[in-house]
């Protein structure tokens, strides 16, 4: 309707001039005042040829009263729908400045557009138009029902075209979830060897590479922990079962109970304790339960007084101790207790293993942005074989369990080492040795500036 009602103004663009021209001619509206003849003749004028063409009234002599025995005669006819005639559909009327009725139809009971006239630039008046609220005219019902029928068709188009494109991006976002689902659901039972194919390249193929990188490391876990359980049930039975044999073996009356028999099983109860110590050390750096006081130390400095100490250990040993270390300063934040834990450690872990060697080494290097110092530990023994080296640092990890059991080792000093390390913001690592044996870096942050 309001397309209707703006089009029949823009119809009448062309006489709204005109009617500026009529009161130009006298400064007032003298001249179609009262005159609704000529107003409506003048609109007739420019509705002409346009959908809003107004129809025609007969000719004059069509328009004569009917015979006077018709009259009489229709007036003896009952009167059926005896109604007044109707309003004219549209209604225009010319207004003054001040909205006052000059000439047409203004009836209050309608509501109106108004377009201004103006003159030399001021409001001389205002020409309005009733505003349409029904259509009645074939070509606007025509028109709504052409609409209809294309909206009626394009919303078949378009339901057609969203089912044509949504099931197959719905079959492709929803595969994949469902993948993941099932995957969520294996790993919450426990299945942890699985991985998802999606050969994808958008964020399904990441997360998807994401969820195998979980399942491995949830794998990998497992195995340790199921590893872990079983060594330290095979170590804790080991020295039980040997004083549980030699006790047995003096109750039964098999062996007399001697000096030597109670020395052997003081060393089983002393590995015992050493095994359950390193536990509790271990089992404590994995809670964070290994207290660290840190501050600024000089590890040049540190490693020479350290080096003082431990030269006679390594000397009863039949290895000697070589020390390599720069004459300048090299500071670090860190725990002098814990680095003098970790550095006996891996010393004491050269001369029980360093079979046939002949020296220890400890030095110490920057790196080449002086951001890191990186401290050695290594021997001229036999070494470790290769793929031996990436799981020294595991717990209870032995290359050889009989030979540590019989040097009094519990397979747990390395991974001491490795949670000293971690807490000081560095990292461990073994390697073959330029020596030939066993060598053990340890890279930790310098103090810059």
């Amino acid at each position: 309707m309001d397309y209707v009602n703006q089009k029949e103004l823009n119809a009448l663009s062309s006489l709204f001039p005109e009617l500026s021209t009529v009161y130009q001619q006298q400064d007032d509206w003298s001249e179609l005042e009262g005159r609704h003849r000529k107003f409506h003749h003048l609109i007739s004028e420019h509705l002409r040829g346009t959908e809003f063409e107004r129809p025609q009234r007969p000719p004059a002599r069509d328009r004569r009263p009917p015979p006077r025995h018709r009259v009489e005669r229709d007036a003896e006819r009952p009167q059926r729908n005896n109604k007044p005639p109707g309003r004219p559909p549209v209604s225009y009327a010319l207004l003054d400045s001040n909205r006052e009725l000059i000439v047409g139809d203004y009836p209050e009971d309608r509501d109106f557009y108004y377009q201004e006239l103006t003159s030399d630039e001021q409001v001389i008046g205002y020409f309005a138009i009733s505003k349409r609220h029904q259509l009645i005219k074939d070509y606007e019902l025509d028109f709504i029902a052409q609409q209809q029928s294309f909206l009626w068709g394009i919303a078949l188009v378009v339901m057609v075209l969203v089912i044509l494109v949504t099931l197959p991006l719905a079959r492709h976002f929803i595969k994949p979830i469902q993948l993941f689902m099932i995957g969520m659901h294996r790993l919450a039972q426990g299945d942890y060897k699985q991985t998802l194919d999606v050969s994808r390249k958008d964020e399904f193929a990441e997360l998807a590479r994401d969820y195998n990188e979980l399942a491995r490391t949830l794998a990998e876990n497992e195995s340790a922990r199921k590893r872990w359980l079983a060594n330290i049930s095979h170590e804790l039975r080991t020295p039980v079962a040997i004083l549980r044999g030699e006790l047995e073996a003096i109750i039964d009356g098999i062996r007399k109970l001697s000096l030597e028999q109670i020395n052997s099983s003081h060393s089983e109860v002393l590995h015992l304790e050493r095994l359950i110590a390193d536990l509790h050390a271990l089992t404590s750096a994995d809670i964070g339960g290994m207290s660290y006081r840190k501050e600024d130390v000089d590890l040049c400095d540190f490693l020479r007084s350290e080096a003082t100490k431990l030269s006679s250990f390594v000397d009863d040993s039949s290895l000697s101790l070589h020390l390599d270390v720069p004459e300048g300063p090299c500071w670090v934040f860190a725990d002098s207790t814990r680095l003098c834990q970790l550095l006996e450690n891996l010393v004491a872990n050269s001369v029980k293993y360093a079979d046939e060697g002949t020296q220890v080494k400890i030095s110490l290097a920057q790196d080449k942005d002086n951001s890191q110092v990186v401290i050695t530990v290594e021997d001229d023994g036999g070494g470790v074989e290769e793929h031996h080296l990436p799981h020294l640092f595991e717990h209870l990890y032995r290359v050889d369990s009989s030979r540590n059991r019989a040097t009094g080792g519990t397979g747990l000093g390395l991974s001491i080492c490795s949670h000293i390390v971690s807490a000081h913001n560095g990292s461990i690592s073994a390697h073959k040795s330029s020596l030939g044996g066993l060598a053990i870096n340890i890279k930790l942050p310098v103090i810059q500036g």
